[in-house]
């Protein structure tokens, strides 16, 4: 029996109970990719990106663990949830434009104390103070720096459009201009590197494009690296006292972590290790989240359709952004329907061997997009479910 086909019988021994479709976490894997990433950022603190997780039970249980520290955010109002139920280190990852939420957050000195708002544009203090309705409050605040790739003077550009700050004189300017506002205390500075913490480097079956990402990816580090601590002391030089500086990823932790300037990593991903971590040189972890659609026809010799389980994953529309058929080995979408939001045809021998009602199971590209669709994450511990416990969804909130 390979590990796979082991796995499968787990999963199904501990789901025998539970009607699919289901989702589940191999606590296990989780707790060894956890692991992974605290060895990989050799003693830098990482910060546990919440979009990746979306499970409150599961961000308590990461942050017990030695080498977490604090949550990244995604928006205003979950960090504003998060804060109340107990988390006091939220760093919001986005810019918000939540007036309400601000309202909330510059009344209340628990909040205003827990969280961190990311700013890129003095517009953003002003919106914040016109939002107050009389909240006195500071605010804390975090600048995000651009890590893009510009090459041949600026005409290409690699990396996601994020913050337009991407000279160490552009970040200095902004924190000054926090320095001057009444109400604001300049505490961080962030920097995600998208296109080398979250790009692939070893694409199954395309050797020439991994190749050029290598080489992009090895270009882009080290560009950023002297780009990023030329930032920081510009901003260092406006505010002394800055607490952190924020940088990486799950696909780029040891690489950020050697920075001197970085003092702490952000990561989440690598915690479940969806498929589109499948495709890295520099590591690999263990799947740990997965869901299972139920058998309910067997149209032909060689194909089953299973219940619903077309859940894309964001980015530009490709077949690496649809979840993939993964226990058992060997099936594959039929390319004319793919999989569909009520039913989905699955082809391959193994399909033979499979009954109505039975479980296939599957891997979501991405991490906590995969909650949006369930509103409870059943816990496997070998092969038995030792808890069920409720996604951001099952706990009434939707935050995007």
């Amino acid at each position: 029996m390979t590990a796979r086909a082991a796995d499968r019988a787990r999963y199904d021994r501990a789901t025998a109970h539970l009607d699919a479709p289901v989702a589940v976490v191999d606590l296990d894997a989780f707790d060894a990719n956890a692991d992974d990433l605290v060895r990989r950022a050799g003693g830098k603190p990482i910060r546990v990106a919440s979009k990746s997780v979306r499970c409150r039970t599961l961000l308590e249980r990461v942050l017990d663990r030695d080498g977490f520290a604090g949550i990244m955010s995604f928006t205003l109002a979950e960090s504003l949830w998060l804060a109340r139920s107990g988390f006091d280190d939220v760093l919001l990852a986005y810019p918000s434009a939540d007036r309400k939420g601000y309202a909330e957050l510059t009344s209340d000195p628990k909040l205003a104390a827990a969280v961190t708002v990311m700013i890129d544009d003095p517009a953003q203090l002003r919106l914040i103070d016109e939002a107050r309705e009389g909240g006195k409050e500071v605010v804390r605040v975090c600048l995000e720096l651009d890590t893009s790739l510009r090459l041949f003077g600026g005409r290409v550009r690699v990396g996601a459009l994020r913050s337009p700050l991407h000279s160490p004189a552009q970040v200095a300017e902004t924190a000054r201009a926090v320095k001057r506002a009444p109400g604001f205390k300049l505490v961080g500075i962030m920097a995600y590197e998208g296109h080398i913490a979250g790009v692939g480097d070893a694409v199954a079956g395309r050797p020439l494009r991994s190749r050029a990402v290598r080489l992009m990816q090895a270009t882009a580090r080290k560009e950023l690296a002297r780009r990023r601590a030329e930032a920081v002391r510009a901003v260092r030089a406006v505010e002394p006292d800055l607490e952190f500086v924020n940088g990486g990823g799950t696909g780029s932790v040891q690489h950020t972590a050697a920075e001197d300037a970085v003092t702490e990593i952000a990561a989440g991903s690598g915690l479940y290790v969806p498929r589109l971590f499948d495709n890295y040189t520099s590591f690999s972890g263990r799947p740990a989240a997965l869901f299972a659609q139920p058998v309910v026809r067997r149209p032909g010799v060689g194909v089953v359709t299973v219940l619903g389980g077309g859940y894309p994953a964001s980015g530009a529309a490709g077949a690496d952004r649809l979840p993939v058929p993964y226990l058992p080995e060997g099936l594959s979408y039929d390319p004319m329907e793919g999989p569909g939001e009520v039913q989905t045809p699955l082809l391959g021998s193994p399909a033979d061997d499979l009954l109505i009602g039975d479980k296939v199971w599957f891997r979501h590209a991405k991490a906590g997009e995969l909650c949006e669709r369930f509103d409870t994450l059943h816990l496997v511990e070998g092969d038995t479910v030792t808890a069920s416990v409720p996604t951001y969804r099952g706990e009434g909130h939707t935050f995007l």
